[in-house]
């Protein structure tokens, strides 16, 4: 059994990881982290999570839990999950990293220390979405110039960041596809007089609303048609799932920075 950390486990996410790694063959809990102050410290994980008991208070400090783990999954905040990651790298344990809204610098440091161990990171865990962001260069390219591209999100009214982590990365992926560079195309609003839509645009449009778990579509718009695919997360679990197997795959692995693509064999 793969001993398993989850930081950020009284969150939306980390609850269902802890009730989730509960009914998992190869992991087990040990040890569940919250912010400093959060309500939740010295309550049992497992309770929290609503699946009953499981030995597992919440901590402040993933240090004390670090010794007798072997991965850490963090879903978080950008400046707590650099901290864990920090932490992680002292310790020469594995790391998965689901946390979005790093900024540029704060992405350099998670790459320079995620090298350091063994470590996935990924914006989406979604075993679907990472197909499709393995597909849509390839659509793109194919269709050309003459469809204009858009990537629409829509994500709960809690969500801090935007675009989500997992639009950026499909619109990273659609300008791979098409040779384009998406600090160059990409277009995050448009108000009032805007012109006429360039050629070289990736259009981003948001929506916060409810308790969207998360969907996103890509639209290209070509002359007489339009293509739209579409994902849809129905639950949480879509994201723990896929969060879960690359902790059982990534202990497996020599120190570096890998995707789910990485862990789904899709390259």
């Amino acid at each position: 059994m793969v001993r398993t950390i989850i930081a950020g486990a009284a969150g939306r996410m980390g609850m269902r990881l802890v009730a989730l790694t509960q009914e998992s063959d190869g992991l087990s809990l040990s040890g569940a982290i919250e912010m400093k102050g959060h309500p939740a410290i010295g309550k049992d994980a497992g309770e929290i999570s609503q699946v009953g008991k499981t030995g597992i208070l919440l901590s402040e400090d993933i240090s004390d839990s670090l010794k007798d783990s072997a991965v850490v999954i963090d879903f978080t905040g950008p400046a707590s999950c650099l901290a864990n990651l920090e932490k992680v790298v002292k310790a020469s344990k594995a790391m998965v990293i689901g946390t979005t809204g790093f900024s540029d610098q704060e992405l350099t440091q998670l790459k320079s220390l995620a090298t350091k161990v063994p470590c996935v990171f990924s914006p989406n865990m979604s075993v679907g979405i990472n197909v499709l962001v393995n597909t849509i260069g390839k659509i793109a390219k194919s269709l050309g110039e003459t469809y204009n591209i858009e990537v629409i999100e829509a994500h709960h009214n809690k969500k801090k960041d935007a675009p989500s982590g997992t639009a950026l990365k499909l619109a990273k992926a659609l300008a791979d596809g098409m040779e384009w560079d998406l600090k160059e195309v990409g277009v995050y609003a448009r108000h009032g007089i805007t012109g006429e839509r360039k050629t070289r645009e990736i259009g981003m449009q948001t929506i916060r609303a409810g308790d969207i778990v998360g969907d996103h579509t890509i639209l290209f718009g070509g002359p007489g048609e339009r293509i739209e695919i579409t994902h849809r997360a129905h639950t949480r679990d879509t994201f723990a799932r896929g969060a879960l197997r690359a902790a059982e795959w990534v202990v497996k692995q020599p120190p570096g920075l890998y995707s789910m693509n990485n862990v789904l064999g899709l390259e």
